[in-house]
Parts: C-alpha cells; structure tokens; sequence
C-alpha cells in the first residue's frame, strides 16, 4: 500500500503539514510575508507543543490566490473578506475563485480606466513643460481648478 494511499485527505496528518521555511519555499514568498500575511487573516496555521507553525497544504492555494490578487491590485482588506467565505481548512474552488476574480473584474476594470486617463493627462502635463501648479495656460488657466478643492482635480475622473 503507498504513501498516497493511506491519506484520506489533505491535512490529516502531520506529514501533510508544511513548515514555514517549507511554505516559504514552495510559495515563492519569504518567512516575514507568510507571517504578515497570517497577522492580516489571510492564512492561519496551528502552533506545535513547541510553539512552531504548522500550515495545512491547502495554505499553498489560498497563497496562490492572495498573491493573484496583489498582482490586480486588490487591497488585501479586499482580499481578505473575499477569503472569509471559504473554507478555512480546505482548497478553494473552481467556483471560489469565479466568484472572488467576477467581483474583482469591476475593481480591476475601473482601475483601468482610472489609471489610463491618468497616463493620458499626466503625459500632457509633461508635454506642456511648463511645471507650473498655478499658471499652466494648456491645463489649469488662472488655477480654477483650485477652486475645486485640495488634490488634483484634473487628474480625477
């Protein structure tokens, strides 16, 4: 009978637990992020008699998700919510992950067009050569966009 064989399920056994060195390595992420990432509820483990963290494999998936969602730009409090709604233990879903990437597709969408029509009128800005805050004929004539407000409102869409 081989090792697979003897398994019911991923996490039942001590051997089906990753240190954190061992996540650290398969994850591709280094030992301060797994535990910043644990501090913010994004992964859990358990503690040993030693007080050394023990990880389930599943963990592997939901770093994989966590780091997926990071390179969109999803905040992690985002991030984390989303994950609140899967199972703690176990490997998240086809369906898991159709409904957290749909949810983020309109975040993504929007940031998108937010950071295009940023690129657009910061090259503008540029182009102009002016540098002034205050008396840019081409984009601010006479600073009324100060009278919008703090920021930069131009840049705003």
């Amino acid at each position: 009978m081989g090792e697979t064989s003897q398994r019911t399920r991923v996490g039942d056994t001590a051997e089906d637990e990753l240190t954190v060195g061992q996540l650290a390595e398969r994850s591709g992420l280094t030992v301060s992020a797994l535990h910043f990432y644990e501090r913010k509820g994004l992964i859990h483990s358990r503690r040993t008699s030693g007080n050394q963290r023990r990880y389930p494999r599943s963990v592997l998936r939901r770093v994989a998700v966590v780091r997926a969602a990071h390179r969109a730009g999803i905040p992690l409090a985002t991030v984390a919510a989303a994950l609140e709604h899967l199972p703690r233990d176990g490997v998240p879903s086809q369906e898991d992950w159709q409904r957290m990437s749909s949810a983020w597709r309109d975040e993504i969408e929007d940031r998108i067009v937010r950071l295009t029509h940023l690129r657009d009128r910061l090259d503008t800005c540029i182009g102009c050569g002016c540098l002034s805050l205050t008396a840019c004929r081409m984009v601010n004539p006479d600073d009324v966009l100060g009278t919008e407000g703090p920021g930069a409102p131009a840049l705003d869409i």
